[in-house]
């Protein structure tokens, strides 16, 4: 078992001085540097939303253009892809995954579905990061969840995210209506689980 690697490495991430917050920290610096619109996803953005949760990578939304350019400018120059024409990349100084989702395409089985992956101009400002607006988070995940069955922990952040944030049940009328009653239930459990800690 490794137990006190494990917490020791959970304390320095959500300290903030983890390899994944710095891996972060300097992809988004050069996606700026290079005026490439990008917004962080996944676990990181639920953490600046309130819900602390730890992970290994760093999940981006990027154009295909964007993808592109930063591919041209930056490979090799810090990240190597993980494998000739990937998506994905690596930071090679901390040794960090960056995993790249592509405006446009659909969430959780890549079926088309009401719900797609936006572009990342409509990113939100979190301390000088970029991340996905809460609303377009949460249609994401879920309709990731919901159409995946791989991807349940999609909806398991959601709820978890409703808990921590203290989200409202009214968030459901701004969220595509094809997730909005996944969220209402999603609310409820939330609900339920606060009075599992009384």
């Amino acid at each position: 078992m490794r137990f006190h690697e494990g917490a020791a490495a959970a304390e320095r991430f959500f300290m903030g001085e983890g390899e994944v917050y710095k891996a972060l920290l300097k992809v988004c610096a050069a996606l700026d540097a290079d005026g490439i619109p990008y917004a962080v996803v996944g676990a990181m953005a639920l953490n600046a939303y309130g819900y602390q949760r730890m992970t290994t990578d760093v999940d981006l939304l990027l154009t295909r253009e964007g993808l592109a350019a930063f591919k041209a400018r930056r490979i090799g120059l810090g990240w190597v892809e993980r494998f000739p024409g990937s998506k994905g990349m690596r930071d090679t100084e901390h040794r960090v995954a960056i995993d790249v989702l592509l405006a446009g395409d659909y969430p959780g089985d890549g079926a088309p579905k009401p719900v797609r992956f936006p572009d990342p101009s409509v990113a939100v400002d979190a301390e000088g990061v970029k991340v996905l607006p809460l609303e377009r988070l949460i249609e994401l995940k879920l309709a990731s969840g919901l159409s995946a069955a791989h991807r349940g922990k999609d909806l398991v952040d959601v709820q978890e995210l409703i808990r921590h944030a203290a989200l409202p049940l009214a968030l459901a009328s701004a969220l595509d209506a094809s997730v909005r009653d996944e969220y209402r239930n999603r609310w409820h459990l939330a609900q339920a689980s606060l009075n599992d800690d009384d």
